[in-house]
């Protein structure tokens, strides 16, 4: 990806260390040896009176002396060594008295370097030591106790795999915007020539998952120069400055490798708003946020540093991040179409051995809303589905089953359900699916099943027919009135006495939709088209709070208003069921006996009266109406009180 990669041959970490140990231990044997050797004489050492009666009884045969020390061999041959007394004037008398052979040395010659070196050796050896752990401790970017105003940016090799426009699919509008830097940094001079000069920066905003590190990694790829990651969280540190110094530091690393790519991951983490809280943690963000503002844009020119960013919460980014000449273009990576989703599928499934009957477009027409990782890990899930079930080629069927997982959640087969929990639960979603049918502006079924997943004993899938940009007055009322089908169904079935608390999360979804209408879509006849409620950043950052804008009298209104508009839906879904009853307990025995409908079985179902599997029982389902069923309390379609997602 670059002309500057480090060296191919640096040694293995383990040698080194091993090598650097080896030549710790073998001081220390040296500095052992040399205290060791110093002043070993040969023979055995005899006090000087000792030596002098010796001499004097004849036992002495030949000396050697030197002016510090005495070495001699005893008559019977074993050899001496003494320490003479300084000034001894009658010793040589003594020795010619006993015809004692001697002869004078010269004193020992030290050498001056090998002294030094004795005396210096264990002050070396403890700085050395000390040396090597700080080199350790600051290895790895700045990651140890002394290295914290190191930058933590890491340079991406082909190592790590080179990523180019050919593996991003789905975002071309994207793709096309960033292409322009590519062309810059591989032929500068053909815009330089007509006075453009090189952005500073880009932003790229999108949902998760959508692919915005993928398409920084991709520009890298096809420019093929240095690439610096870090992500936003890397900067900021319990340390004051610590964040200002790192900031410094990754620009100083990427002056070095210019042109180059410096990418920063979810920088919300450190671009938010000024002045928005106190204490020593906000004011080191912002210290951060100051460096890097000077860094883009200050008096130093950084020529060839192009800084691209990646965030989903661009509401909540400092203004001055986002003017020209810092971040001079914002790059939105959107949720993909069916096209994108087609594309994107086609990019994962050539990793995957694929059986005929896959269709790529029908899955993406299944897929709406899915992101470019959602898609990835539907392929996966088939892949591993297929795996399990033993499979040599991954088939329509494992792509299905892999969706229903992804979007409704696991089945929970093993799950112990009574038979009137079993009943409640398939009259709860007949109802979802009958007034789906009968509401002209709600979405076409994809699946209804009364088998357990995830949190859910229950779930009725919509799936659009086309991707759904905004939504209309007449949708949302049918949504509305879908939501209320379940309570509604066990109101008609099983009495008011019997109502279970399944309905928990479709009361909650219908409550928030008719809220956003009133507060926020201005869909109310009596409050008109203001705005009443704004979502915000929580103190310091933490959370998002609703703010209403609004008195006392006003609330009152808004709360009249969405009772009305929830009653409202709950008295259509009403008359829907009471009128068509016959299909509800037509539908509701089809689940309790398949367990699981697809769109296409309900409206085969519900078109002839009955229904047709090749591989299961076939013929009418028989319809057996029931009243007043002793049903206990069997709503708790999550193990709780049903607060997770009804799919509705």
């Amino acid at each position: 990806m670059s002309e500057n990669r480090e060296p191919e041959n640096n040694p293995n970490p383990w040698v080194k260390s091993l090598l650097v140990w080896g030549g710790i231990f073998m001081a220390l044997l040296l500095m052992v040896s040399m205290f060791g050797n110093t002043g070993d004489t040969p023979g055995t050492q005899i006090n000087y009176s000792e030596f002098r009666e010796k001499v004097a009884e004849g036992s002495v045969e030949q000396v050697t002396i030197a002016p510090d020390r005495i070495v001699g061999v005893l008559e019977n041959g074993n050899a001496f060594s003494t320490i003479p007394v300084e000034n001894d004037v009658t010793l040589t008398q003594l020795l010619e008295d006993n015809s004692v052979d001697y002869s004078g040395a010269q004193p020992e010659q030290t050498n001056m370097l090998v002294y030094i070196l004795v005396q210096t050796l264990p002050f070396l050896l403890i700085l050395g030591i000390a040396f090597f752990a700080l080199r350790q401790v600051q290895k790895g970017g700045g990651s140890g106790a002394m290295g914290f105003g190191k930058s933590k940016a890491k340079l991406l090799t082909e190592k790590q795999g080179r990523v180019t426009f050919d593996d991003v699919a789905g975002i071309d509008e994207a793709r096309e915007e960033l292409q322009e830097i590519v062309e810059f940094l591989k032929d500068p001079s053909r815009f330089s020539k007509l006075g453009g000069q090189i952005p500073k920066g880009a932003l790229l905003v999108g949902s998760p998952g959508t692919g915005k590190t993928l398409l920084a990694r991709a520009i890298a790829g096809e420019a093929r120069v240095p690439f610096f990651t870090i992500s936003g969280s890397d900067f900021v540190e319990m340390f004051v400055g610590v964040g200002a110094s790192r900031v410094r530091d990754m620009f100083e690393q990427a002056k070095k490798n210019a042109p180059c790519i410096v990418f920063i991951d979810e920088i919300d983490a450190v671009g938010r708003h000024r002045g928005n809280g106190i204490g020593n943690s906000n004011d080191e963000r912002e210290q951060t946020l100051n460096q890097l503002l000077v860094e883009m844009d200050g008096f130093e020119a950084n020529e060839g540093i192009i800084i691209i960013a990646a965030t989903n919460r661009p509401d909540v980014l400092d203004p001055a991040l986002l003017r020209p000449g810092r971040f001079d273009r914002q790059v939105v990576v959107p949720i993909p179409d069916i096209d994108g989703r087609e594309k994107i599928l086609a990019v994962h499934m050539k990793k995957v051995p694929l059986a005929p009957d896959v269709n790529p477009r029908t899955i993406a027409r299944g897929t709406p809303g899915f992101s470019g990782a959602d898609l990835a890990n539907l392929v996966n899930e088939a892949a591993l589905l297929a795996a399990r079930r033993n499979k040599r080629l991954v088939a329509m069927q494992e792509f299905e089953d892999a969706k229903d997982k992804v979007m409704m959640g696991a089945e929970r087969k093993s799950m112990v359900m009574t038979e009137d929990e079993k009943k409640m639960t398939a009259y709860h979603e007949a109802g979802h699916a009958i007034v789906s049918i009968h509401e002209e502006a709600s979405d076409p079924i994809h699946k209804a099943t009364i088998i357990p997943r995830g949190r859910a004993l229950g779930m009725v899938m919509r799936l659009p027919e086309r991707d759904n940009y905004s939504y209309h007055r007449d949708k949302m009322h049918a949504n509305l009135s879908v939501s209320m089908g379940g309570r509604v169904a066990e109101e008609i079935i099983f009495g008011h006495d019997k109502v279970s608390s399944g309905a928990s999360s479709d009361i909650q979804y219908a409550t928030d939709l008719a809220r956003n209408m009133v507060t926020k879509w201005g869909m109310s006849e009596k409050l008109g088209p203001l705005q009443y409620e704004q979502s915000q950043e929580g103190y310091l950052g933490m959370g998002q709070t609703t703010r209403t804008f609004a008195g006392a009298e006003t609330n009152k209104l808004i709360d009249a208003e969405i009772k009305g508009l929830v009653e409202g839906a709950h008295k259509r879904a009403t008359d829907l069921l009471t009128k068509h009853e016959d299909q509800l307990h037509l539908l509701a025995q089809a689940m309790l006996e398949y367990e699981t409908l697809t769109g296409d079985d309900i409206k085969e179902l519900l078109d002839t009266g009955k229904l047709d599997r090749p591989d299961e029982p076939t013929g009418p389902v028989a319809v057996q109406p029931v009243h007043g069923s002793s049903i206990p309390k069997a709503g708790k379609r999550f193990g709780g009180s049903g607060e997770a997602p009804q799919g509705a």
